[in-house]
């Protein structure tokens, strides 16, 4: 049986291997350079490790598409770090600050296109049905991620609305890579549907991790700068629940709060503060944390559908890793 040191060992060879096209280099060395600077890789990760609950070794009809959506991964990166002008990916300058805006669209258009060119090695026998789930779900990345930019023009957003919006955003995607190592193993319908649902929930899971350590995560192991979200009037999980559990007085004090400029070093972080003082006093954070560990089990219960022991465990310990970060 495959474990997760076998799928470790296979992610590590994979890219660090990785090869694109060497020329115009100004347009595939942002490839190289978002590939190189890493991540957790938890999206070829995932498809690896669900293609393990079915098969004994890996090879390419698995491993390229694992890579495509690593690669897809990367290219909303890109395209989003030039719609939120983030200076700062996993530690590192962003590709639009080292290559400019017109760069960094272009070379996200080509990475786009390289991970569709991956995701195609997948078996003949499956192909069809891969491609219109890759498709799908980028088509809903691209959906979600409008919706976010929609959300920052807007005073208040339901939560409703905005975990529709993660959904798509964040959660489809991580769907996608738990459905798809599946479906290239072969498995039943069924299947591929309880681990599509334990993708998407642990999908909301992570972002509303992501979206509680933006606040109160450590600035260097987080990989960008803290408050991200506050400056940009993201609406985030805990901006939107806090504007739902607020009275009318501290609601206007934040409605308010988005208006503060932010364009000096010592303006960000009062508006980041303020933003802070209101969630620890209405709870928000200690709200969230316990609205990742539901949703995290509802993932779980997916995936016991699908298998139990030593295989149901390598779900279970993915899905700690992923939000333990939060605890």
């Amino acid at each position: 049986m495959i474990n997760e040191a076998h799928v470790e060992a296979a992610l590590k060879e994979l890219f660090d291997n990785i090869e694109f096209t060497d020329e115009p280099a100004r347009l595939y060395d942002p490839l190289r350079f978002m590939i190189s600077i890493g991540g957790k890789r938890l999206r070829p990760r995932l498809c690896l490790t669900t293609y393990a609950l079915y098969k004994d070794s890996f090879d390419e009809s698995v491993l390229q598409p694992a890579a495509g959506l690593e690669v897809f991964h990367s290219f909303t990166l890109i395209h989003d770090d030039i719609m939120d002008k983030s200076p700062v990916r996993r530690g590192m300058p962003t590709v639009w600050t080292k290559w400019g805006e017109d760069g960094a669209i272009l070379s996200g258009d080509v990475m786009c296109i390289d991970s569709y060119k991956r995701v195609a090695k997948a078996p003949a026998k499956v192909l069809g049905k891969v491609l219109e789930l890759f498709s799908t779900t980028a088509s809903q990345v691209c959906d979600g991620q409008q919706l976010d930019m929609d959300f920052e023009k807007e005073p208040q957003v339901r939560m409703e609305d905005y975990i529709n919006m993660i959904g798509l955003k964040t959660g489809v995607l991580i769907a996608c890579s738990a459905k798809m190592g599946a479906m290239i193993a072969g498995a039943s319908e069924e299947d591929c549907e309880n681990l599509y649902n334990f993708g998407y929930n642990l999908g909301l899971a992570f972002q509303i991790a992501d979206d509680y350590l933006d606040a109160f995560g450590d600035a260097k192991v987080f990989g960008k700068p803290i408050g991200g979200d506050i400056v940009n009037n993201k609406k985030c999980w805990l901006t939107t629940h806090a504007l739902e559990k607020a009275d009318d007085k501290i609601r206007q004090k934040l409605l308010d709060a988005m208006d503060l400029p932010v364009e000096t070093t010592d303006q960000k972080p009062k508006k980041i503060t303020l933003f802070k003082d209101v969630y620890q006093k209405l709870h928000v954070d200690e709200d969230a944390k316990y609205e990742i560990l539901r949703l995290t089990g509802e993932a779980l219960s997916y995936a016991s559908k699908v298998c139990t022991g030593v295989r149901y465990e390598m779900l279970r310990r993915f899905a700690d890793k992923l939000i333990g970060r939060t605890k």
